[in-house]
C-alpha cells in the first residue's frame, strides 16, 4: 500500500517523496514527482485532476504491471532501480513528444495536458505505464532496436487496456520494428504464438540483442512470424 504525508507537511513549490513497500520485500522504491511548470494551464490542470499522489499512485500500479507482464516477481529478477522520478515540466521545443525516458527520470509534458480535451487521467495512465516500462526494461546492452524496446513498452500499456484510441489498428504497419503500436501489436501475436514471449524477450535483452530470439522462443524467424501476423489480418480478396 501507498503512504502520503498529512497535506500540512506537503511542500507546495518542492519535491515530494514516497516510499512504496515492495510486496513481501524489505526493499522501498522511492517515488518523486515534481510539478515544475505550476503557474502554466497545463501545470494547473496535472494538480488539479492528478495531482502528485494520483501520479505516485500510477507510478507505483504501472512498476507492479511491468514485473507481472515481465513475469518478475522476485527483486533479485529486476533491474535495480531503487527511485523513480517524475518531472512534469514545459517542453515549447519539443511538439511532437508527450513525454520521455532518461534511466529512471520520466519526463511529462505540460503542454499536453493543457491540450487534451476532457479527461486526462486516463490517457496519462497510459502515457506513464509505456515510461515506467522504459525504467524496468532491458535494452540488449543499448543494441536492441528501439522500435523493438518502444514496442514492448507499447504492448505493457495495450495489455493494461490502456490503448490510445489515436493507435494504428491490429495488423498494420510495414515492418516488425516500426515501434510503438504496430510493434506491440506484433508482440501480441508473439505472444499468442508463445506464451510468456515478452517476458522472455525481455530477460535476454538482459545480456543482449540477437534477432535470433525470436526463434529462439517461437521456432520461427521475425520474418516468419510477421508475415504469418500480417496474413492474419489480411483484408478478403
Amino acid at each position: 500500500m501507498a503512504s502520503s504525508f498529512p497535506a500540512f507537511l506537503l511542500p507546495l513549490l518542492v519535491v515530494v517523496g514516497m516510499t512504496l513497500m515492495m510486496g513481501h520485500t524489505t526493499e522501498a522504491l522511492d517515488l518523486v514527482v515534481t510539478n515544475s511548470d505550476q503557474g502554466s494551464d497545463g501545470g494547473k490542470r496535472f494538480d488539479a485532476e492528478i495531482g502528485k499522489s494520483g501520479a505516485m499512485e500510477m507510478l507505483d500500479s504501472a512498476s507492479k504491471f511491468v514485473w507481472d507482464t515481465f513475469r518478475q516477481q522476485s527483486p533479485a529478477d529486476r533491474k535495480n532501480v531503487q527511485k523513480i522520478s517524475l518531472i512534469v515540466e514545459s517542453m515549447p521545443d519539443k511538439p511532437s513528444i508527450v513525454a520521455y525516458t532518461i534511466g529512471e527520470e520520466i519526463h511529462l509534458k505540460s503542454e499536453s495536458m493543457a491540450g487534451t480535451q476532457g479527461d486526462i487521467k486516463t490517457g496519462i495512465r497510459g502515457v506513464l505505464y509505456h515510461e515506467v516500462t522504459h525504467v524496468w526494461q532491458w535494452f540488449g546492452n543499448g543494441n536492441a532496436p528501439s522500435g523493438l524496446t518502444e514496442g514492448i513498452a507499447d504492448y505493457v500499456r495495450l495489455t493494461a487496456g490502456l490503448v490510445d484510441p489515436n493507435w494504428v489498428k491490429p495488423g498494420g504497419g510495414d515492418r516488425w520494428d516500426e515501434g510503438y503500436a504496430v510493434t506491440a501489436y506484433f508482440l501480441q501475436y508473439c505472444e499468442s504464438v508463445s506464451s510468456g514471449f515478452v517476458a522472455n524477450m525481455n530477460a535476454k535483452l538482459a545480456g543482449g540483442w540477437d534477432v535470433g530470439f525470436f526463434k529462439d522462443l517461437t521456432g520461427k524467424s521475425v520474418d516468419e512470424l510477421w508475415n504469418d501476423y500480417k496474413a492474419k489480418y489480411a483484408s478478403p480478396a
